[in-house]
């Protein structure tokens, strides 16, 4: 056979390659057969991809059949994604080239892949070929052991290092590109990712979750354009999403009323919850897909980027951050208080790297920048560590008690506030007050008393009192709606002993879809104002001043809100709420867990009043003191100590942010340029 070479990108000719021995090899035993095989680069593969198979890109080879036994048709081959390719299979340009003639020449005789049988048969000839040609199976495991070869027995014995099994197993499930199976597994690995936060704690699930889904996207040998990565990963990010955030749903189902009027909103709510999902959890995968970065620079843009978007999301919408990756670390004391030195964006940022870069390693651990770089993420961690431990000793040894105080929590249901005629609500609010009273009464006089969200059952004017307070004698924070130039605020009350309302604070962060109508035309209960943001309030508790910051309900999700920059480090942050709204749910306990999140990043400890659970004392190294579980009335009385300003709060949120960005940006442009040498 006749075998015609062009060389349309002068740098192949530096590669001494037998293009006649290996194309006649796999070519038909005619001499008068011909074949051309052109040698090209990525520029123009790519129009030719686009003008022939409407391919927006370039790829490794492209055949042209002709359909005549003899006039074969033509070859063409790109350096520059051979070389890419080659060096993620750390394998010569020589030998990646070979297989990319057989490739070819087994297409203009007729053979395809597009299904799985035509794949099988198609990827065995080729096989019988490269051995014959005295190259390795293509389409084997490189045995990970450092032995250099390529092994496709079911148990290779070579192959002892820790999780080269695991990376075996995944490559012989041959998952093929844009096949169910691939979206199924992208599914798969956003359900379980949700499993590592609150209550489950199942730590292990969220860091496989995430490296399986990167581990499907960075297999991918062709990128094929934004919007179709998008697509082809988004169902991590849905499923992700859903997942961890399907119980934000239960609050439709708590009142017989609202279940009425917004139970047709459940599967558009569901929908929605993916679509946010794939809008934010999508885009980390989606930069790291374009196989032009080496495995190193991928690991930098991968944590870069997911931690940008977990920023975003303090935005997005008036912001819902919920769930860091960083929380699942709570469990684990030391590395939780890292977050008092660099917040919850910088340990999501060095969790998502260490998850990044061990599954860089155990794909390819030969490669040394892959060691250095894992040893770099687990160093920093180490090191985060060492600070955490300082956080908790700061915390745990300074016990200059400040006041003592009495949290409430009533647990009533959301029906038991609800009323249907005047003379009914009259004489209902009337009970819950005298309940409130009676809670706040027991055991021995304390110097303020915390009651939660919305418990006060009348609106709250600027020419009220607080009659609670007053037969209490003691001080109170409350929560009620505020009505003020005809708004209507979610607030907290703070009122002296004497009855007399000393500050009103109303919440800033509202609720989406709770408290008001997302867009202006979603459905909500409520149509409420928001106030003005963070401020501390002041009361004199046992003859000294005890300076808090508040924060209603979700607004202490909100990483860096609720001290203003500028202020002295208060006493506490006081939080109330009221999570009757989602019941005996995950949310419920991934709330507390964003409070412990927000003590250990501010440094400053938190008394937290919750309507019907849980109800708590939390240090500000993230541990609870005391609390009050989900449904169960009482009180709990204590003190919080242990305030302090952490190198976090002093630098910023946005601060952090932007330390972050130029790690991620140094280590992408410092590394783009390396490949392994062939």
């Amino acid at each position: 056979m006749q075998v015609y070479v062009n060389f349309n990108d002068k740098r192949w000719k530096k590669y001494y390659i037998d293009f006649n021995k290996i194309a006649n090899a796999a070519g038909p035993k005619s001499k008068d057969a011909e074949v051309s095989i052109t040698l090209t680069n990525d520029k123009e593969i790519h129009k030719l991809n686009k003008k022939y198979r409407g391919i927006d890109k370039p790829t490794n080879v492209l055949s042209f059949e002709l359909g005549d036994d003899l006039l074969l048709g033509d070859i063409y081959i790109s350096l520059d994604t051979v070389k890419r390719e080659a060096a993620a299979e750390n394998i010569s340009i020589a030998e990646h080239t070979a297989h990319m003639v057989v490739h070819g020449m087994l297409h203009l005789q007729g053979y395809d892949h597009i299904t799985d049988d035509e794949a099988k048969i198609m990827e065995s000839k080729e096989v019988t070929i490269m051995k014959k040609l005295g190259y390795k199976n293509p389409y084997a495991d490189e045995c990970q052991c450092g032995c250099g070869n390529k092994c496709n027995c079911k148990n290779c014995s070579c192959c002892s290092c820790p999780g080269d099994k695991t990376i075996s197993f995944l490559k012989k499930l041959k998952v093929r590109e844009n096949g169910f199976w691939q979206y199924a597994l992208y599914a798969l690995f956003g359900g379980v990712a949700a499993f590592g936060f609150a209550p489950f704690y199942m730590w292990w699930a969220t860091v496989l979750g995430v490296a399986g889904a990167y581990w499907l996207t960075v297999r991918r040998k062709n990128y094929s354009g934004l919007w179709h990565e998008f697509l082809r990963i988004s169902p991590f990010g849905i499923m992700y999403a859903i997942s961890m955030l399907w119980w934000t749903l239960n609050s439709i189902y708590v009142v017989p009323e609202l279940t009425k009027q917004f139970a047709i909103w459940t599967v558009p709510a569901l929908i929605g919850i993916g679509i946010f999902g794939a809008l934010f959890f999508t885009w980390p995968f989606v930069a790291v897909a374009k196989n032009a970065m080496n495995s190193v620079s991928r690991v930098f843009m991968f944590s870069g980027v997911w931690t940008l978007i977990l920023w975003l999301r303090e935005w997005f919408c008036t912001g819902f951050p919920w769930n860091p990756i960083a929380n699942i670390a709570l469990p684990f004391p030391v590395i939780a208080n890292s977050m008092s030195l660099w917040g919850a964006l910088g340990l999501t940022f060095i969790i998502i790297g260490i998850i990044a870069s061990c599954v860089e390693l155990l794909s390819n651990h030969k490669k040394t920048s892959n060691m250095i770089v894992f040893l770099l993420f687990v160093i920093t961690a180490v090191c985060g560590g060492f600070y955490g431990i300082h956080n908790i000793n700061v915390a745990s040894n300074d016990v200059s008690k400040s006041a003592t105080i009495r949290i409430v929590q009533p647990a009533q249901n959301q029906s038991q506030k609800i009323a249907y005629t005047r003379a009914d609500a009259l004489k209902q609010a009337e009970e819950n007050l005298m309940n409130l009273f009676a809670f706040g009464a027991k055991g021995d006089k304390v110097d303020l008393i915390v009651f939660p969200e919305t418990t006060y059952p009348y609106a709250i004017t600027d020419s009220d009192d607080m009659p609670l307070a007053k037969a209490l004698k003691t001080n109170v924070v409350i929560g009620a709606n505020y009505v003020s130039g005809g708004k209507v605020y979610n607030s907290m009350i703070v009122s002296g002993a004497d009855g007399n309302i000393t500050n009103i604070y109303n919440k800033s962060h509202l609720v989406p879809f709770g408290e008001y109508s997302l867009f202006g035309f979603m459905p909500s209960p409520a149509h409420l104002s928001h106030g003005d943001g963070a401020e501390l309030i002041s009361i004199n508790a046992a003859e000294t001043d005890f300076v808090f910051a508040p924060a209603v309900c979700y607004e202490i999700i909100f990483t860096d809100s609720l001290v203003p920059a500028s202020s002295l480090t208060p006493n506490a942050i006081i939080n109330i709420t009221n999570d009757t709204w989602f019941g005996n749910t995950p949310g419920t306990y991934q709330h507390l867990d964003m409070v412990r999140r927000y003590a250990i990043e501010s440094g400053l400890p938190v008394v937290r009043a919750n309507y019907s659970g849980i109800s708590a004392f939390v240090l500000s190294n993230g541990e609870i003191l005391s609390s009050l579980p989900i449904g169960q009335s009482g009180v709990i009385d204590g003190t919080v100590w242990g305030a302090h300003k952490t190198p976090y709060r002093a630098i910023g949120r946005d601060g952090m942010m932007i330390i972050i960005l130029l790690i991620a940006c140094i280590g992408v442009i410092s590394t783009r340029g390396r490949r392994t040498k062939d």
